[in-house]
């Protein structure tokens, strides 16, 4: 599959131009995916370094040949580790566009996308054990329902109407396909909300099989370790879910968005948000790349001094 096409990049401009505070700093990009984002950094740079992690194999085919460029098979909850096993103990920036690319919704058997009827994966690594097959099939009803009512913000008689339908199914056969499962499921909404509604079923099983949420924020924590002073993050998200932590670790430091303050008051956090509000992309961005109509971009800068 040609770059362009396994993954357009989101927000390129708004999301590289503001990393950019050394021309000859180390950047990295957390998400490498189809290379877009690695590709505009290493124009933007000159002799600087830039190190990229997916723990996606597929991500391997769009490697860039640069010798200013480093793709490594790795998840960025590891990032710190990551970056001190070949050398690097801080960097200028960080660039992560989160969520699904558009090569693992588009292949088939990957089982993300209910548009198509392939077996339940759902696995970002595909080296990972749990996968969407397993949740369905295989989680209680107590541990089903939560996950629905956390990561697909279902209301509690919403989940376990879920939940219900799917147990009544699994008396009868295993959920194996995405087909299968949007057929048991799907009956429960109006036709006009039927892409909407299984669109929130699916998101909740494939944050749980890549507990996305925790990787999340593992990888925000390590941040104020690793950003140089003034070094900048940028983070792409596509869900509440996701934008409401980064913009309360952002606003705060900590991952809930409570306020860590000393004897006098004042307030301590590691990052200072540039952008109050998120970054959104145009309306021209989203004729030409529908799925970046949900996505938002919040930056930050470290606000380490240098003693």
């Amino acid at each position: 599959m040609k770059n362009e096409d396994y993954h357009i990049p989101v927000l390129l401009h708004a999301a590289t131009d503001a990393l950019i505070n050394d021309r000859d700093g180390v950047y990295v990009d957390v998400t490498f995916g189809g290379g877009g984002h690695s590709r505009e950094l290493l124009n933007l740079i000159s002799e600087g370094r830039l190190i990229a992690l997916d723990q996606d194999a597929d991500a391997f085919a769009n490697s860039i040949s640069d010798d200013r460029f480093l793709l490594l098979r790795q998840n960025f909850r590891n990032i710190q580790n990551v970056l001190m096993s070949i050398g690097v103990e801080k960097v200028d920036g960080i660039l992560a566009d989160l969520g699904v690319s558009s090569h693992q919704f588009d292949e088939l058997e990957r089982g993300f996308s209910f548009r198509y009827d392939a077996i339940l994966d759902m696995r970002m690594n595909q080296d990972a054990e749990l996968r969407a097959i397993d949740v369905v099939n295989d989680y209680s009803q107590e541990k089903l329902s939560q996950l629905f009512i956390r990561y697909g913000e279902f209301r509690k008689g919403e989940a376990r109407k879920i939940v219900n339908r799917i147990f009544e199914e699994r008396k009868k056969h295993s959920i194996d396909t995405t087909g299968k499962l949007a057929d048991c499921v799907g009956g429960l909404i109006s036709e006009k909300y039927k892409n909407q509604f299984l669109a929130r079923v699916f998101q909740s099983i494939r944050i749980e099989v890549n507990r996305e949420l925790n990787v999340l924020e593992e990888f925000l924590l390590q941040i104020p370790n690793i950003l140089k002073p003034n070094g900048v993050i940028s983070v792409i998200t596509y869900h509440s879910l996701e934008d409401r932590l980064v913009k309360n670790f952002f606003r705060t430091g900590d991952l809930d968005g409570i306020l860590n303050k000393d004897i006098y008051g004042v307030v301590s956090r590691p990052l200072d948000p540039i952008n109050r509000k998120p970054i959104i992309p145009s309306q021209e961005e989203i004729v030409q790349n529908p799925r970046a109509r949900s996505a938002k971009l919040r930056m930050a800068k470290s606000n380490n001094i240098i003693e």
